[in-house]
């Protein structure tokens, strides 16, 4: 016998539903994320948490022709099994199957793609103002975590909404988290209105009314119930004075209520915010127990919530404990994230200096102006920030940090692919977005030893500095039991050569060895260094091989169009010497979730391309050296 769930194909079967089948269908739709997710990972926690709100959105809505759209989007899986995509869930994350998050090429019902957080408020206004220019009438419903309302855009959008349009519904989908609890003045003011206890009883009222009689006379009534206890409890409404008619909190999993609900506010002629109260990873103890965990997730028993256990530390753990030793040291040290503790590791630096470690929510430009403000009263911040989050970043950068030549730390986390995240993740850019900033200097270690040297070098310097290092386990190598300073745009040679240069930035040392392994075999000699630097260029090591070697090959985790290739093709260019640069990096286009293996060899970021390529190159040489003897 068929399922609920596997009857649904459309939005379209599920209104032909009874709340009592819903209910079924809920509980189902959750069994079938535990199941599904154990085997390819994903984000459970968020999506156990909304499963009967968005079954109670697509109850009420319709889909294309009314947008939805998620913050963020990776609690989206629900929405994706509900619009046709049930029968290749089990592909999500993987090579060529369903995005982790919202995509606007993979369903006309994905109204939105997003990845980062702080963008449904802005984007859905821009939706509901051409609708109004255009004279349509469907609907545009935002849903946006209480950490969205930490990001700075979510505020210029609420600054807008209310003069731009008076048809938009803002779900304020509060569960306490991002991924660590959520912190700061937004989510204190959220607390409070949840645990009021004078405006929780007007509340229970209201739901038992609007339960008890349904519709939209009830649902007025428990309106002016709101309006008269938050004329009594809050003098000043925050959404209200932004111009949106706030409605709420309402439980986030009571299915009959959201779904009257929704039915009431398709009918308000003004912006409108609802708040819902949801538990992230309701209904699997495990994400209840360990949410910071189950935020997202790599395969795990369904049964335990148990995932494999863990082998070499991780970069981030050597960032964090490399940090801890180095703060140990210099009391000016100061971290700040922007709500990654555990993602960068620095909820390992927070239990030993409570006092020197600062979480901003989701707001990275205030994170890089606030470390500016710090490091002109003497203190050394360290920005720890995903390469991709850091990106958001940039004017602060240039303008508050690098501009007034100021001793900033940027310590970008996942740089080079982020595999099952895809595009939104990738930090594919930030060589490029970073080495055209005057004053700056920009390292990329080769392994965990050397990443807590750049780190004690980096908090040397008397100016602004950025290290780049990936995602996922360290190399194992054994490290020094002190960090040393590195000399400035100073590179390693780590095998001397006169056919080759091969020139392995970052952690695709590997693949420059192995090909000069493989060119070896084939009677060439080849140099191999180790850059470090990507600004400043060791320029004196690169012109000593330059005049000698055939070809220069460059390997690179970032993309090629302004990468660490493109720099030293500039620079050999500036030095008026001619020797061809095979360039090893990513293509001009945005990179798709995968296997990073599966996608390296795809887009040819391997030994294989390179050996390809150079080989024309320097058997030419070897003709013409023939021909001259």
């Amino acid at each position: 016998m068929a399922t609920l769930l596997e009857t649904i194909h459309s939005p379209a079967d599920l209104k032909r539903m009874s709340l009592a089948q819903m209910t079924e269908l809920a509980a189902e739709i959750r069994e079938f994320l535990i199941q599904t997710l154990a085997k390819t990972g994903g984000h459970l926690g968020p999506n156990l948490g909304v499963v009967e709100l968005t079954l109670a959105l697509h109850t009420v809505f319709d889909t294309p022709q009314d947008k939805l759209l998620f913050d963020v989007s990776h609690q989206s899986y629900i929405h994706k099994i509900l619009t046709g995509r049930l029968d290749r869930f089990d592909t999500i994350r993987q090579p060529g199957g369903l995005n982790g998050f919202m995509l606007r090429t993979e369903s006309e019902h994905d109204a939105y793609g997003a990845g980062h957080a702080g963008t449904a408020l802005s984007a859905a206004l821009g939706m509901a103002v051409a609708r109004d220019l255009s004279g349509g009438k469907g609907h545009v419903v935002a849903v946006a975590g209480d950490a969205a309302f930490t990001n700075g855009i979510s505020f210029e959008a609420l600054n807008n909404i209310a003069e731009q349009t008076n048809r938009l519904i803002v779900v304020l989908n509060d569960n306490e988290w991002s991924i660590d609890r959520n912190v700061g003045a937004i989510a204190g003011y959220f607390h409070r209105i949840v645990t009021n206890e004078r405006y929780k009883s007007l509340h229970d009222s209201a739901h038992r009314l609007i339960e008890r009689l349904g519709g939209k006379t009830a649902a007025t009534v428990a309106r002016k119930a709101e309006e008269a206890a938050k004329s009594m409890l809050w003098p000043s409404i925050l959404f209200d004075e932004f111009g949106l008619q706030y409605f709420g909190p309402i439980d986030g999993h009571n299915l009959p209520l959201l779904i009257e609900t929704f039915k009431f506010l398709k009918a308000v002629n003004r912006p409108v915010l609802l708040h819902v109260l949801t538990q992230k990873g309701r209904g699997f103890q495990p994400a209840l127990d360990r949410q910071k965990k189950f935020h997202g997730l790599g395969p795990y028993d369904p049964e335990t919530g148990q995932t494999e256990p863990a082998g070499l530390p991780s970069y981030s753990e050597v960032f964090a404990n490399t940090l801890v030793k180095l703060a140990g040291e210099d009391e000016h040290i100061v971290a700040i994230t922007a709500a990654m503790p555990s993602g960068t590791g620095l909820d390992l630096f927070r239990p030993h200096f409570p006092a020197r470690y600062f979480d901003v929510g989701i707001a990275e430009e205030h994170a890089v102006v606030f470390a500016a403000g710090m490091a002109t009263q003497g203190y050394r911040p360290v920005c720890a920030i995903y390469s991709t989050f850091l990106q958001r970043g940039f004017d602060p950068i240039v303008h508050d940090v690098c501009l007034q030549k100021l001793p900033v730390v940027f310590c970008m986390d996942r740089a080079g692919l982020s595999g099952d995240d895809g595009p939104t993740h990738h930090g594919l850019f930030d060589i490029s977005y970073l080495r055209g900033i005057p004053e700056i200097v920009l390292m990329a270690p080769k392994d965990e030893d050397e990443l807590a040297d750049m780190m004690k070098t980096a908090l040397q310097l008397p100016g602004p500095s950025a290290i780049r290092y990936p995602r996922g386990a360290v190399v194992g190598v054994t490290r020094k039991a002190e960090s040393e300073a590195i000399e400035v745009g100073k590179a390693e040679v780590l095998k001397d050569g006169s056919d080759v240069l091969i020139l392995g930035l970052g952690t695709t040392m590997p693949l420059a060895q192995e090909l000069a392994v493989r060119l070896e075999c084939d009677g060439y000699s080849a140099a191999v260094v180790n850059p470090r630097f990507v600004k400043p260029l060791d320029l004196e090591t690169i012109e000593l091989y330059a005049k000698r070697v055939a070809a220069i090959v460059t390997f690179e985790d970032h993309a090629r169009m302004g990468g660490f290739g493109s720099a030293v093709v500039e620079a050999l260019n500036e030095m008026g010497i001619a020797v061809p640069v095979v360039r090893i990096g990513w293509p001009d286009h945005f990179i798709e979730h995968g296997k990073v293996n599966d996608l390296r060899a795809k887009y040819g970021l391997s030994v294989d391309e390179a050996q390809t390529q150079v080989r024309p190159l320097l058997a030419r040489r070897h003709r013409s050296t023939l021909v001259a003897s």
